[in-house]
């Protein structure tokens, strides 16, 4: 797989970027602020539909400008699609396909498959619990988009079962003996069995991709830091102890095995799931109705990473949290080439945070990608067993809009190989 055209118009700080591509190592080189990774960015949005830098659309946009606009051509053996996603901050954003319309942004996941390394990674280990249920969804939506689709779907129930939570909180006090609080009551039974039901889907999918990952992150890991302690993975959810109830297991039999449920490696039914969901919402619905949130789902649960039989955020070395980011994208790639064509590699100015061995690891699997996207600063960051795979390389520069004009926009230049 590999991206053979892009297209910007008013994203970030270009007002207008046409680059065609090649298999192989593109190197987009510049001063920091310039605009180098905003190209990458894009790619990345294209494939995800989120920003591996912010957590909104508003900073996508130009200042100035009410949209901005990313067509990229994919060419995965033999078959190229070109898909066209319209980012609008105060409506909803919208994409097609060719010439095709989508009816959801959604529908564009899967066409391109990017796997990002960049200084924002230290956050998987070090950062809070957000940030490593954002890396399993991502991951999730990438490979089964419907799994995208049930996200997307929970999110929006579980904003409308809060707000419910805080608006009516008086209703939900009096309870049934009373008019408007037997109604509160009702629609709460309503979105509790909707918020069950989508949960359910969301918590599968993330045990599963745990458990798919396990391995190959511990493999990873020591490739990396061999003399380090054993890496492990394991997702930890609030229903855990529920769940282990309703299959009959105790949750504490198999501890440090790396799995992400308490029936080890075997699957559990998302009904089972649901089911321990909707027991969890009614043990603690009146804590919920005091605190005006909700307080179970996945939007409460934690990616847990160990080295040995401590946890990694707090008591992990610098070099040691590089290396298990590393390794949770290292796994990453390592599954979804095994499913299909190889995902585009995109390296963020990357290179001048890691030591000589973190880097000669990163640089084996660049080699064996069909394309690497790379941001530096300088050339000279760019190891030199990956130097002889560049294909082409870009300048990228900041100037004055036009001359006289205080605002500055991003520029590109081609340099000769």
């Amino acid at each position: 797989m590999y991206l053979r055209e892009l297209d910007l118009r008013d994203f970030r700080s270009w007002p207008e970027l046409h680059v065609d591509l090649d298999p192989g190592a593109t190197v987009f080189s510049g001063r920091n602020g310039h605009g180098k990774t905003n190209i990458v960015e894009a790619v990345i949005y294209s494939a995800a539909l989120s920003s591996h830098r912010v957590s909104t659309d508003a900073p996508l946009v130009r200042s100035g400008a009410t949209s901005a606009r990313i067509s990229a051509t994919t060419v995965n053996q033999g078959r190229e699609l070109t898909t066209h996603l319209l980012i609008r901050p105060n409506e909803s954003n919208q994409a097609q396909i060719n010439r095709t319309k989508l009816k959801s942004p959604r529908e564009m996941l899967g066409v391109l498959r990017t796997v990002v390394f960049a200084p924002e990674d230290l956050a998987l280990v070090v950062g809070e619990p957000q940030q490593r249920r954002r890396f399993l969804d991502d991951l999730a939506a990438l490979r089964i988009p419907r799994l995208g689709g049930a996200k997307a779907d929970y999110d929006k129930v579980l904003r409308q079962r809060n707000a419910l939570l805080r608006n009516s909180y008086g209703a939900l006090r009096r309870g049934y003996d009373d008019e408007d609080g037997a109604s509160a009551l009702t629609t709460l039974d309503v979105w509790d069995a909707r918020l069950a039901a989508l949960g359910a889907q969301v918590i599968a999918g993330r045990m599963d991709l745990v458990n798919l990952l396990a391995d190959p992150v511990r493999e990873a890991y020591a490739s990396v830091a061999p003399e380090s302690r054993p890496a492990a993975i394991r997702y930890s959810s609030k229903l855990d102890a529920t769940i282990a109830e309703l299959m009959g297991i105790d949750p504490h039999e198999n501890p440090g095995t790396g799995r992400s449920n308490p029936a080890g490696s075997e699957a559990i039914p998302p009904e089972v799931i649901e089911a321990a969901f909707l027991s969890e919402l009614g043990r603690r619905r009146k804590e919920e109705i005091e605190r005006g949130t909700t307080l179970v789902g996945p939007h409460r649960d934690d990616l847990l990473l160990t080295l040995g039989d401590q946890p990694a955020k707090g008591y992990a070395s610098h070099g040691e949290t590089w290396s298990f980011a590393l390794a949770l994208h290292l796994a990453e790639y390592a599954l979804l080439s095994g499913e299909g064509s190889a995902p585009v590699l995109i390296l963020d100015d990357v290179f001048a945070e890691l030591d000589a061995k973190r880097r000669e690891r990163l640089v084996a699997v660049a080699e064996t990608a069909e394309q690497v996207l790379i941001t530096a600063a300088v050339g000279d960051d760019l190891p030199a067993n990956l130097d002889t795979h560049v294909s082409a390389r870009y300048t990228v520069t900041m100037e004055s809009e036009e001359p006289g004009n205080t605002t500055r926009v991003s520029r590109i230049f081609k340099e000769a190989q």
